[in-house]
C-alpha cells in the first residue's frame, strides 16, 4: 500500500505514454496504491486519442497532447512516451510549474537531474513537490541496484560483471505482440509467414538475440552502456568497476540478471541472506535444494526485486553470485516513478 494513502490533499496528476505497456501499468499502481489523484489526465499519441482506460471505477478518456499548454496546472506528470516526446514536452510543463517523472533515458545522465530508484538513493530527490524533473532510471538497473545497494553498504565493491536475460515488454507492446504472433505461426506449422519486424533480421520466438538497442563504436550496446553509467550515477560511485552484456529472450515479463560481484570485504552467502531479507524492496527466494529461485513467470505482477543463487564466488578474493529478478513493467518503470512522487508528497525521505 501507497505510503501517501492518509493524505487528504488530492494532486492533478498526468500520464503521458498512457496506451502503451509502461503507460498502462502506470495508471493501474496510481489506482492500487492509492495515490491521491484529484484530477487524472491520460495523453498519447494521435492515433490512440479517444481510447478510453479504467480508472477507480470510471474511464478517463485519452487525448494527445500537441500543445504543452494543454496540460496547463498538472502538478505531476509522469512521462512514458519515448525520448523525444520527453525532449519536445518536459521541459515546458516544468516552466508551467509541473514536476516530471520521466522513464526514457532523455534525461538520465544530466548532471542536475536526479536519477532515483527510492529504495537507493532518495536523498537525490527533491524535497517538496514543485516544478522541476527526475529522470526514471533503465528497467535493468533498478533492479540490480535495488538487490546490490545493501550488499555494497556492508563490505564495499571492487567490480560487477551481470549478463541479464529480458524480456520482450522492456521493447514495448508491439513486441509483446510479435512474439506471441511468431509463438502461434510455429506452433500451427507456418514457418514461412514469420516475418521479424521488431526485432529484425531475427524471429524472437524460441531465440536469443544478444542486442539490446544500438550498437556503439567499441562494440557494446547502448543498453550495456546504460547499465554502466546509470549505476554509477545511481550508487554514488564514479569509478566503479561494471561489465555488462544484456541479452533479448522470448519471455513476454520480466527481466533476469546473473551478476557477480567482488566485494572489498568478505560477505558469506548467509550474511548477504540476511541483509537482504531487511532490504526495502527485496525479497530472498533462495533454497536450491528444493527448487526455489526466481523466475519471471512467477515473478511477473509483484512489486519486490526477487534474489535467488546467492553463492560463494571464488574465482575473486571476495565474490558473490546472484540471480535477480523482478517485474521490468513495475519496479523496473512505472512503480519506481509512482514510487518517487509518493516520496516527494509524503516528505518520506
Amino acid at each position: 500500500m501507497s505510503n501517501v494513502s492518509g493524505q487528504k490533499k488530492g494532486f492533478r496528476v498526468a500520464v503521458v505514454g498512457a496506451t502503451g505497456a509502461v503507460g498502462r501499468e502506470m495508471v493501474s499502481i496510481l489506482e492500487e496504491r492509492n495515490f491521491p489523484v484529484s484530477e487524472l489526465s491520460l495523453y498519447a499519441s494521435e492515433r490512440s486519442a479517444g481510447e478510453r482506460i479504467p480508472f477507480r471505477g470510471d474511464s478517463v478518456v485519452v487525448r494527445s497532447l500537441k500543445n504543452p499548454k494543454d496540460a496547463k496546472g498538472i502538478e505531476i506528470a509522469l512521462f512514458s512516451a519515448g525520448s523525444e516526446v520527453s525532449q519536445a514536452l518536459s521541459p515546458e510543463l516544468v516552466k508551467q510549474g509541473t514536476l516530471v517523472i520521466d522513464n526514457s533515458s532523455a534525461f538520465r545522465m544530466v548532471p542536475e537531474i536526479p536519477l532515483v530508484v527510492p529504495e537507493v538513493n532518495p536523498d537525490a530527490l527533491p524535497k517538496k513537490l514543485g516544478p522541476g524533473l527526475v529522470a526514471n532510471p533503465n528497467c535493468a538497473t533498478i533492479q540490480m541496484v535495488v538487490a546490490l545497494k545493501p550488499l555494497i553498504d556492508a563490505a564495499g565493491v571492487r567490480r560487477i560483471v551481470v549478463s541479464t536475460y529480458q524480456s520482450v515488454s522492456g521493447t514495448g507492446k508491439k513486441a509483446m505482440d510479435e512474439l506471441s504472433g511468431q509463438i502461434a505461426l510455429l506452433l500451427n506449422g507456418r514457418v514461412t509467414d514469420i516475418q521479424p519486424e521488431v526485432y529484425a533480421p531475427y524471429q524472437i520466438a524460441f531465440n536469443v538475440l544478444p542486442q539490446i538497442d544500438r550498437f556503439l563504436p567499441d562494440g557494446s550496446t547502448k543498453e550495456e552502456e546504460k547499465m554502466k553509467m546509470e549505476s554509477r550515477k545511481i550508487l554514488g560511485i564514479k569509478d566503479l568497476r561494471i561489465s555488462a552484456t544484456t541479452v533479448r529472450v522470448p519471455v513476454l515479463i520480466g527481466h533476469s540478471e546473473a551478476v557477480s560481484i567482488e566485494f572489498e570485504r568478505p560477505l558469506s552467502p548467509d550474511d548477504a541472506r540476511a541483509l537482504l531479507s531487511k532490504a526495502p524492496g527485496v525479497r530472498v527466494f533462495d533454497d536450491p535444494a528444493r527448487k526455489i529461485y526466481p523466475v519471471p513467470r512467477e515473478v511477473a505482477g509483484q512489486d519486490d526485486v526477487f534474489v535467488g543463487r546467492i553463492r560463494t564466488d571464488d574465482s575473486v578474493e571476495h565474490g558473490l553470485n546472484l540471480w535477480i529478478v523482478g517485474d521490468n513493467l513495475r519496479k523496473g518503470a512505472a512503480l519506481n516513478a509512482v514510487q518517487i512522487a509518493e516520496r516527494i508528497v509524503s516528505g518520506d525521505f
